[in-house]
């Protein structure tokens, strides 16, 4: 006891435990904000909905690409190398990253025990050098990428199946040509000609419908027989379902997310919206792609259908965070009006083309 001081006054009175509770609370708010933010667990490739995405289509590499092209490896591993601590800038997929993992963070809200999420994996034939650029730059961003494949010059694309993915993007046609001769959902991603502000809390994702989410065996009898017969033998197999295309598979995993915000009845907030975008008209060939989707135990949100109409327009309606097609004269269509756009190289529309295939320099992706 201090000379002078009471004991009453070095006792603590009734409700000093009180007051002393929300200085704690203050205290241990104030040194929890300090701390690193602890990031949610990665889920194990088998259970979660696992998106590839290259380092191109994550990020802009324009300048990059151009060294690496006209002056070769050397050098551009010494530019990256050099210019590590400088974050890219967000390239035509970082949008749809984004919305991933802000759907991502509703279902660990609702599941927190659940690995049923979206995994993005950064898949690249970058050398192992370059991976500090890539490191600082996500961080930068503060994106949830936890896993790289970094295959020094050779193709990733052996390696998409060991990782169970769902979906490759790509700004390399060639490794997406691959990727889908594997049979893996694949698309060549490309920029909009203009920025257009996309949701943040809603993912939405367009789909063409032939040689996308079902067979091009449609396509084939426009393209032998002519529209009439088209229509004919559409009315003809309406019934029948089409087979499935390559991004199929895709559509079935975000409905399976999907299910998981109806079963605690939030069907109308779902941050996840699916939309079929066709050339289709629907009084002649509509029904057999509703039907077909049906048959599969798979529906899409909205359906669009154009009679031939362009796409581009209901896009910039839409404003997907990415749209894909199987032709590239949709692609240059959704990209004027401001869409990301991916195109899929599969069907008989990409014959003529993969007969003779242009020579590209390789890519560092």
């Amino acid at each position: 006891m201090e000379p002078g001081e009471s004991r009453e006054a070095r006792e603590p009175g009734p409700g000093a435990e009180t007051a002393a509770a929300p200085r704690w609370e203050e205290a241990k708010t104030f040194y929890d904000n300090l701390a690193p933010k602890k990031k949610p667990k990665s889920p194990r490739p088998q259970n979660a909905v696992t998106i590839a995405v290259s380092s191109r289509a994550l990020f802009r590499m324009d300048e990059e690409q151009r060294i690496y092209t006209e002056q070769g490896v050397e050098e551009y591993v010494r530019y990256q190398l050099e210019h590590e601590n400088e974050p890219f800038s967000p390239g035509p997929a970082f949008p749809f990253v984004k919305a991933l993992e802000a759907v991502n963070k509703r279902l660990r809200e609702l599941y927190p025990d659940s690995e049923d999420v979206f995994d993005i994996v950064l898949m690249t034939n970058n050398h192992a050098q370059v991976g500090v650029r890539l490191i600082n730059s996500i961080n930068h961003y503060d994106l949830f990428i936890e896993r790289f494949c970094m295959t020094g010059g050779n193709s990733p694309i052996c390696y998409l199946k060991a990782y169970h993915t769902n979906l490759y993007l790509s700004a390399d046609a060639e490794k997406v040509r691959e990727a889908i001769d594997e049979g893996i959902a694949a698309a060549t991603i490309f920029s909009p000609s203009r920025d257009v502000v996309v949701s943040q809390s809603q993912l939405r994702v367009a789909f063409d419908g032939d040689a996308v989410l079902f067979s091009d065996e449609s396509e084939r009898i426009v393209k032998a027989h002519g529209l009439d017969r088209f229509f004919e033998h559409e009315k003809a197999h309406e019934n029948k379902p089409l087979a499935q295309g390559p991004l199929k598979g895709f559509l079935e995993a975000l409905g399976r997310l999907q299910k998981k915000f109806y079963s605690k009845g939030l069907r109308l907030e779902c941050p996840i919206r699916t939309y079929l975008v066709t050339a289709r008209s629907a009084a002649s060939s509509g029904a057999r792609a509703l039907k077909t989707l049906r048959s599969w135990g798979l529906e899409t949100d909205e359906a669009l259908f154009l009679a031939g109409a362009p796409k581009g327009p209901l896009l910039e309606k839409i404003r997907p965070h990415i749209f894909f097609d199987d032709q590239m004269f949709h692609v240059a269509g959704a990209q004027e009006m401001g869409t990301v756009a991916a195109h899929v190289p599969y069907g008989v529309a990409q014959t003529p083309r993969r007969a003779a295939p242009a020579k590209q320099a390789p890519s560092a992706q």
